[in-house]
Order: structure tokens, then sequence, then C-alpha cells
């Protein structure tokens, strides 16, 4: 069944970056794709994927303020876009350091979240419950603030995921 919600054949995409051909659309399984008719390439529009860290410390958690779109100004989970080849739970530890300046260990994977395609950023996102280590809470790389929230006492959140593993959390301490 083709998906219409999702353009997987986005006109933008214009040249073969292979042979550098003109591109056309044509069905390629379920659904249309970008093709170079020269030496058959196909152009998939594979999902961007976020990983995060649940850092919790007396019943708080910990949150940074976005200072870059989508959804600049609220508050997430500490996470950012695995790179190729990484480990998904050294992309959660990453994204904790730079962000907050705090050191932590990932451990158990707690959800795998999709974000709808409209609101931008990771359209998968992965989260680890992560042990907190050391280091001082500052706020860094691309986070304009970090602090940790009381479960009833949160700043407006970003993304479904973020919402999602809060409503999670909090229902797990019976604060839903």
């Amino acid at each position: 069944m083709p998906h219409a919600d999702l353009n997987s054949a986005p006109a933008h995409i214009a040249y073969c970056p292979l042979c550098g051909h003109s591109l056309i659309t044509r069905q390629v399984g379920d659904r249309e794709r970008r093709v170079c008719p020269d030496c058959g390439y196909v152009h998939y529009t594979d999902p961007k994927v976020g990983v995060g860290a649940l850092v919790t410390l007396d019943g708080k958690v910990l949150l940074v303020k976005r200072i870059m779109n989508p959804e600049r100004g609220k508050w997430s989970i500490p996470a950012g876009f695995l790179d190729r080849g990484e480990d998904p739970r050294r992309t959660a530890e990453r994204e904790v350091w730079e962000e907050t300046g705090l050191r932590v260990r990932a451990g158990e994977l707690l959800d795998v979240f999709t974000n709808p395609p409209e609101q931008g950023g990771a359209s998968i996102f992965v989260l680890y419950r992560a042990d907190l280590l050391g280091g001082e809470l500052e706020a860094g790389d691309d986070a304009a603030d970090a602090a940790f929230f009381a479960l009833d006492k949160l700043p407006e959140l970003a993304f479904a995921s973020t919402r999602a593993a809060i409503a999670a959390l909090s229902q797990q301490n019976g604060l839903e």
C-alpha cells in the first residue's frame, strides 16, 4: 500500500550522486522514488535517527532548552543525531556531555519513538536510561539552558517523543 503522507520522491533531489545524470520519478517497490535512468541509482529517503538519555536526580528529570529549530525555545531530553557507525549508547552519552556538561553511562533501552515528519528533527528517536557519573551542569553545544525539573513542574516540552517519555516516567512515579 502506498504511503501518501510521506514524500518518498522529493523533486529537489535532481541529480544522481554517482553519475550526475538527471533523476526521474518511478515506482520502486511500493513507493515512487527518484531514480537515475542512466546508472540505476535509487534515492531512498532514509530517516534521521536521534538518540537521547533520560537522566534523573532526586526525582527530577534532566532537560535542555533548545537553541535551534525545530522547537527552538522548548525543552527536550538531551539528545542528538546518531552518526554513521556510532554506537547509540555512546551517542546518548556524548549528547548529554555536549549539551549539559554531565557525564553519564547509558544503560537500559527505554523505548523507540517515531516523531511526525512535519515536526522536523529525528523521525526515529531511541531513548536510554542513563546513570549520572559526574560533571558540572552547564548548558553547552546547541542548548540554551540545562536543568533538572520536577515532573509536576515541567516547562514547555518539545517533540512528541519527549512528551511521551515524560508521560511514561510520570506514570511510573504515580503522577499521572
